[in-house]
């Protein structure tokens, strides 16, 4: 979706954290012409200083914890987004919609006075929800309608309105009509019956809890939250039928599968209940079965095939598509927030290898529908410090060579076209992994990070010395990865990083992308394609060979990992933790 473009503004973001939807927000603006600047909400003097440097026209609220302070909002037009439609209010909003089941939910951006989310409302726009996590529901239709509602909003301004407008334009009835306050949603409220709660019910109370703060519980007696919730299916469920509700069944890609009244989910994520005093491995989230490595020995493993019914969850999962000879498959991984551990980076290659055995012309690497890759697991590389006889370091050091392991297996596939689809953002080293792809494809809603360096100056490694230059020159890659900002994927497109950005919309994506696949594999010139492919990559082989690429991003990765400078370590563990900020990264605060 485009930003209707409007005389430019000087924009101040406000937010808690760079999160995803002040991402889109942040490039989508800035694509629009106006100038921003970005201040964490560290507290109350950092932000009026904040306005003092910048003397912003506008101060957007995206994702923020606390109030603005009233010398900020009474001095200059402050424009809250709230994750909720008009009348709304509470700091729950998405929380409660997910758990009550709201067919239909909205965003409103609403000015801010000295009420919590009842000023005057500038925008708002409408969505139809579906039966997913909370970070899901955040990440599409949240952000989705945010960006309508923001557009309308400083289009209003930038008219020289300076109040509100009596109706805000909407395409769709508002589903609250009048004000209703919600209070902070509790653990009371989330609580989880086992024996009396049905599966429908669980998956709400987890669904609404995904991310953060989870689900109080326990497991094997030890009090955790949990999160990233999936139903298991009655095939799995068959031989467990006799179990009670509540108790641990068996696991699968590190997810947990729990008996429910009258059927079962599977768990893929937790975190301890940490005491006031413990800075260690268990307060923060964790692939459940990891957390919880020798009781989750105890239960059977129940893989799945990557061909399978389409109500069997697993991580990995491949179909085919079209006649004999004009084939396509597509292999997608659904990773938990994009995080690829080693043994999931070990997974994804041996299907992908698996796959490369099936008669097909063009191979897709689906990614998620939620993230395509963020890289490396940083929550695993954390856990590692924490374990007897490992360490953080050299959890990293597995972590990035089972990337670049994926990374060559997918470039060395030279019998077919290769296509990555970018159904969600994608960050880091995922970034790059896609680019080992023939061809990217991406979504109009997709924002690529393609760089390593907010990560405590990270080198990065994922052959990015080789693919980058290959699609922007050795200036354009170099600029590239001097900078630490979003990049929509219309602009990807632009300048080439990228191949294809479908600007429909979300819906259908899958369908429209397995289309132009089967079109690209029964072309007349598919042959010529291939053996062209193969030409480029012996003619690159000659010139300098993968391995050196390799060989040379990793001498700078050791560093980064063994070396002296402690900032990737120090950065992870702020990442991992989520410590507050002590300040805002200068390429985001221009201000300052």
């Amino acid at each position: 979706m485009n930003m209707i473009h409007t005389s430019a503004l000087r924009i101040l973001l406000l937010c808690h954290s760079f999160n995803s939807l002040t991402q889109r927000l942040y490039a989508e603006l800035r694509a629009s012409g106006h100038t921003l600047s970005v201040e964490l909400d560290i507290n109350d003097r950092v932000t009026e200083e904040a306005v003092a440097l910048f003397q912003p026209d506008i101060v957007l609220a995206p994702f923020l914890k606390r109030r603005i302070p009233a010398s900020v909002w009474q001095s200059v037009t402050c424009l809250v987004v709230h994750p909720g439609p008009p009348g709304d209010q509470g700091p729950s909003a998405l929380d409660w919609a997910v758990l009550q089941g709201e067919s239909r939910w909205g965003v409103t951006v609403l000015q801010a006075n000295g009420d919590f989310d009842a000023g005057p409302v500038w925008a708002h726009a409408s969505f139809q929800t579906r039966s997913a996590a909370k970070g899901d529901l955040y990440r599409r239709e949240v952000t989705a309608a945010a960006l309508q509602a923001v557009t309308d909003a400083i289009q209003h301004f930038a008219q020289g309105h300076r109040t509100a407008p009596d109706a805000a334009p909407t395409p769709t009835p508002t589903p609250t009509p009048t004000p209703r306050w919600q209070p902070l949603m509790k653990q009371e409220h989330r609580y989880i019956d086992w024996a009396a709660d049905d599966t429908a019910r669980v998956l709400a109370k987890l669904h609404c809890a995904d991310g953060q703060p989870g689900v109080l519980d326990a497991l094997w007696g030890q009090a955790c939250y949990l999160m990233d919730a999936h139903p298991a299916s009655a095939a799995v469920l068959h031989e467990f039928q006799e179990r009670a509700p509540g108790e641990l069944l068996a696991q699968r890609d590190g997810a947990l599968l729990r008996r429910t009244r009258d059927g079962g989910v599977w768990i893929g994520q937790a975190r301890l209940l940490a005491a006031p005093s413990d800075a260690g491995a268990g307060s923060f989230k964790q692939i459940a079965a990891e957390l919880f490595e020798h009781e989750a020995a105890t239960l059977p493993q129940r893989p799945v095939p990557l061909q399978r019914a389409d109500d069997e969850w697993g991580e990995l999962r491949y179909t085919e598509h079209g006649p004999e000879g004009a084939r396509v498959g597509c292999l997608s991984f659904d990773f938990y927030n994009g995080a690829m551990s080693t043994g999931r980076c070990e997974r994804l290659r041996a299907a992908w290898l698996a796959v490369c055995q099936r008669p097909t012309q063009v191979l897709m690497l689906m990614g998620g529908a939620g993230f395509f890759s963020n890289g490396i697991d940083l929550n695993s590389i954390e856990a590692a410090a924490h374990h007897a006889g490992d360490s953080a370091a050299d959890a990293s050091w597995r972590n990035i060579n089972a990337m670049n392991d994926l990374a060559l297996a997918v470039l060395q596939t030279t019998d077919r076209l290769t296509v990555s689809v970018l159904r969600g953002n994608a960050g880091a080293g995922g970034a790059f992994l896609a680019l080992t792809a023939d061809e990217i494809w991406a979504h109009d809603s997709v924002v690529l990070n393609p760089h390593y360096k907010n990560m405590g100056n990270l080198y990065g490694s994922e052959y990015w010395t080789y693919l980058l230059p290959r699609r922007l020159g050795v200036v354009g890659a170099k600029d590239l990865m001097a900078q630490r900002l979003p990049l929509l994927a219309r602009s990807a497109l632009a300048m080439g990083l990228i191949d294809h950005c479908d600007v429909q919309d979300r819906a259908g994506l899958d369908e429209r992308c397995i289309a132009r696949a089967l079109a690209l594999a029964g072309s007349y010139n598919w042959s010529e394609r291939l053996a062209a492919k193969q030409a480029q990559r012996a003619e690159d082989e000659a010139r300098r060979p993968l391995a050196d690429h390799r060989e040379q991003e990793l001498a700078r990765m050791h560093r980064n990992f063994y070396g002296f400078d402690p900032s990737y370590h120090v950065a992870r563990h702020h990442f991992v933790h989520k410590l507050p900020h002590a300040w805002t990264p200068r390429h985001l605060a221009v201000h300052r």
